[in-house]
């Protein structure tokens, strides 16, 4: 469990750094309200979307069953601040495979984030 004092230290992270390395370190020990906390105040912080995109990746890499409803958090919130479409690209091979763009139908019907993340980057673009 995260203490009140870490938790102070962390909601006044800057930009998502400190709680983005917070997560990457203390994976092992973390319980689900702790992760819930960390990825809120993660979107809370990074206004850029930088470390939430990062953090997405990371937990997806980690285990993408067991940190599926985080991850679905931090895409949703890194499409919505990564407004220069920076970041937001790396999401699509990491997330959906090397193969994404020859799946963009499908996975546009099947997956939100997809969808969303696509159309940000491809605009109108017919799959």
């Amino acid at each position: 469990m995260i203490s009140d004092v870490e938790k102070k230290k962390l909601a006044a992270d800057a930009d998502g750094l400190l709680t983005y390395e917070y997560i990457a370190n203390h994976i092992a020990d973390m319980d689900d309200a702790d992760l819930d906390w960390l990825v809120e105040n993660m979107i809370n912080v990074d206004l850029t979307g930088q470390f939430v995109v990062s953090a997405a990746r990371y937990l997806y890499a980690t285990d993408p069953e067991e940190y599926a409803p985080a991850v679905d958090r931090l895409v949703a919130a890194g499409i919505e601040k990564d407004r220069e479409r920076r970041y937001i690209g790396g999401l699509l091979e990491a997330l959906y495979g090397a193969d994404y763009a020859a799946r963009a139908a499908e996975l546009s019907a099947n997956d939100d984030n997809f969808r969303r993340i696509y159309k940000r980057l491809f605009g109108n673009n017919p799959f």
